[in-house]
């Protein structure tokens, strides 16, 4: 028997005490004095997750904005009953009572607007992913510096309990140097078939998986990354038009991480996601992105932090809060978009590798790839 076999017994856990979890800040905070008027732009289906939590939150939102008057109806009717309507985003810039946008259109759409945006003096809050090139996102955080104003984005899955959570102990040091990081996503995400969605040749891997990138970029921020290997696939007997399997390695100094997403999982649904440090390990496990338990290990024994809240919609209002949270306290938001871009630059290689086959250095693709291979 080697000497890991012998070291290692099957109930070693069992035998350590359990110990007090950490207290963490892992839950939206709200500025203790700032009340800005808000103004929304793009009224299509993830709004409602923004202005339940903001209307939860007691945020004002004075103005609501979208191509479709009907829809921007509907979600004042439900969320923001006084708020006005306006077919023209313009219009809502040049309000100005209006201090903070959120801008929650697509990608392509959001360029123009944030850069009015900031020319008008507003602090902007952008939906995820950020942007499609890194170039695009360097210039608007330029423009936002030269103009005095917050530029944060939509990261939600920052507070999602357990991800802020881990995100928080690894802050606080108490899992140590970062060893590995590992993230397992079984689910059905076929809701998206016949949607704009499904246009998205990369959608695992850019609009979902995004989150989680995000994520390991926020737990080794000083560490440098040295390559990203990534591959998809179809899933037998799917219908989808894209792929809906991916995976990604992320080789990082001095650690690992690995994502894997099966995006076609019709039964058994599970999330679970491991983090390894030289002092700690802290792992969260659950049947999806809501119903999550923690487990904190060290030397000293065992602790099971007991959350609160939940992703939807706590992760929206944890997006909105930190933002004026730092514009109150005249900081850099935790989400704040300069930072977003290194994210962007690892979700840009992995959809790079698995379109080509081979790993790419962080930096090395700076666009979303596309069919024709386009990505530096």
């Amino acid at each position: 028997m080697s000497k890991i076999s012998k070291d290692i017994k099957p109930d070693q856990e069992q035998s350590i005490g359990k110990i007090a979890a950490p207290e963490l800040p892992y839950q939206p905070r709200d500025p203790k004095n700032y009340r800005p008027i808000i103004g929304f732009i793009g009224c299509g289906g993830i709004s409602a997750h923004h202005l339940r939590a903001y209307k939860d939150a007691r945020y004002r939102v004075d103005v609501l904005c979208d191509l479709i008057e009907e829809r921007a109806n509907s979600r004042r009717d439900e969320y923001f009953p006084g708020a006005s309507i306006t077919t023209d985003y313009r219009e809502l810039l040049d309000r100005p009572e209006i201090q903070v946008v959120d801008i929650a259109t697509h990608p392509a759409d959001r360029v123009k607007i944030i850069e009015d945006a900031i020319g008008a003096g507003k602090h902007v809050l952008s939906q995820k992913p950020f942007v499609l090139d890194l170039a695009t996102g360097q210039r608007l955080v330029r423009l936002a510096k030269d103009k005095g104003v917050t530029l944060a984005v939509n990261q939600n899955g920052r507070w999602a309990p357990h991800l802020g959570y881990m995100r928080e102990a690894v802050r606080g040091g108490y899992v140590g140097d970062v060893l590995g990081i590992h993230v397992q996503l079984h689910w059905d995400h076929t809701w998206t078939k016949g949607t704009l969605f499904e246009k998205i040749e990369d959608l695992v891997l850019y609009d979902f998986a995004i989150h989680w990138f995000d994520f390991v970029s926020s737990l080794i921020p000083d560490r440098k990354v040295k390559r990203v290997f990534a591959s998809k696939s179809f899933a037998a007997g799917q219908e989808m038009k894209i792929p809906m399997i991916a995976q990604a390695l992320v080789e990082f100094e001095g650690g690992q991480a690995s994502l894997v997403f099966d995006a076609h999982t019709k039964f058994g649904p599970q999330d679970n996601t491991y983090i390894a440090g030289s002092k700690g390990s802290i792992s969260s496990s659950g049947t999806g992105l809501q119903d999550q338990k923690l487990k904190y290990v060290t030397k000293d024994g065992v602790a099971e932090p007991q959350l609160h809240g939940s992703w939807f919609p706590d992760g929206f209002h944890g997006t909105m809060g930190e933002m004026l949270c730092a514009i109150e306290e005249k900081r850099k938001p935790l989400n704040n978009a300069e930072d977003n871009l290194q994210s962007l630059a690892l979700a840009f290689a992995a959809i790079a590798s698995a379109n080509t086959g081979r790993p790419f250095e962080l930096g090395e693709i700076t666009k979303l790839w596309t069919p024709s291979g386009e990505g530096k």
